[in-house]
């Protein structure tokens, strides 16, 4: 067999749990920036090929952690837009993961014989 030097990519997976199951993570982070851009909760849901059902459920178990909202419901309209805190979530989640993500792959240069690249999924 032949040696071939591989050429990884790394992956970064990070949440918040708590004993009931997940708080917030990066498929939250996707949810609720998808749902920002397009206005709506069942066209983000669509576009990240999962039921309205599903991404409803996952937008309340996160509200019910926290005890506060981070959709809103807009007035008059279907369609919702992040509360300040889902925004203060997204935009701090995606910044603290891209930090996580850019120091794991320094070390992961500085310590494995590989050339590997960097992902980002926000």
């Amino acid at each position: 067999m032949q040696p071939r030097e591989p050429h990884p990519t790394l992956r970064v997976h990070l949440w918040f749990e708590e004993e009931v199951g997940m708080l917030f993570g990066l498929g939250r982070v996707q949810l609720l920036q998808a749902v920002a851009r397009l206005g709506s909760l069942n066209k983000a849901a669509a576009e990240l090929g999962m039921s309205y059902r599903a991404a409803w459920g996952r937008i309340k178990r996160t509200e019910e952690a926290l005890g506060r909202a981070v959709v809103q419901k807009i007035r008059g309209r279907k369609g919702y837009i992040l509360t300040p805190l889902g925004e203060d979530l997204v935009r701090n989640f995606a910044a603290w993961h891209g930090e996580v993500e850019r120091f794991a792959l320094e070390r992961a240069r500085a310590l494995l014989p590989w050339d590997i690249t960097g992902f980002s999924a926000v």
